[in-house]
């Protein structure tokens, strides 16, 4: 039990493991990797896909076979990974509108009539964008939220940063929890929201869950000053990667680069 007569921050980070929604647990290559060495390789993934001229569609398509590749390698379902992919629909709505307001010379298709450049810039938008995203959920549905800060902090990332991180990942469960309870509470009174006279009981709720959550920091930070916490957190497990490791992890970026290259070239 934590300090505060909840959860504790250590056993809700059991829940951060193999039961999160973004990870699929699993004994595949992939999921062996140490953590930094998917994340290094994820970030120069992006980096060089970002560097793609967006003329070279053929490169885009080789891109998507990458990661296509590392799925099946990853043993991870088709539908798993398409599912996590609709958290790009604002973006995939911005690039739609491109082509309507953009400025330049024009093309015609379908009775309308589209700017050039905002179809080339909504195309970019489109297949940069989902090719990261896809990495991005590639890299959460193998590797376990806790062992991502890990990652990130072997990595040499701000200490302060990655303890922000972790903290925001923990407690948001323990906030969505509150909310739950909440809600069942004011069921349980036979309140339902059904129009703007309810506005105001659902916003005492939301500064009632505001004040609860300070006073749970509070008590949880002075948990942890009592102790011994001094702004830096203890390394439970000191993850190494040998050159075979790295090698592995290299395989998809340096694929990405030969294609990046191709694409500048051709």
């Amino acid at each position: 039990m934590g300090a505060d007569g909840g959860t504790s921050p250590l056993e809700r980070s059991r829940e951060l493991g193999g039961a999160h929604k973004l990870y699929r647990a699993g004994h595949s290559p992939v999921h062996a990797l140490p953590a930094h060495c998917k994340i290094a390789a994820v970030f120069a993934f992006v980096l060089i896909v970002v560097s793609t001229p967006r003329e070279a569609v053929w490169a885009f398509g080789l891109y998507a076979v990458l990661l296509a590749a590392v799925t099946v390698v990853a043993r991870v379902p088709a539908g798993f990974v398409l599912k996590r992919l609709l958290i790009e629909v604002p973006f995939v709505a911005f690039a739609l509108l491109m082509p309507f307001v953009a400025e330049g010379p024009r093309v015609h298709a379908l009775g309308m009539s589209l700017s050039e450049s905002g179809l080339w810039g909504a195309w970019n938008i489109l297949a940069k964008g989902t090719l990261g995203v896809a990495a991005s959920v590639l890299l959460a549905s193998t590797t376990e939220l806790r062992a991502l800060l890990l990652g990130l902090q072997r990595l040499k990332m701000p200490p302060l940063l990655v303890q922000i991180a972790s903290f925001m990942i923990r407690y948001g469960d323990v906030i969505t929890d509150e909310m739950r309870r909440m809600r069942i509470a004011r069921l349980s009174r036979g309140f339902e929201a059904r129009g703007v006279r309810h506005w105001g009981v659902l916003a005492k709720s939301a500064g009632a869950l505001f004040i609860r959550s300070y006073e749970r920091g509070e008590r949880v930070h002075l948990a942890m000053v009592s102790r011994g916490y001094t702004g830096t957190m203890p390394v439970t497990g000191e993850v190494t990667a040998g050159r075979a490791q790295w090698t592995s992890a290299a395989v998809l970026p340096l694929a990405a680069l030969a294609v990046c290259l191709l694409g500048w070239t051709l």
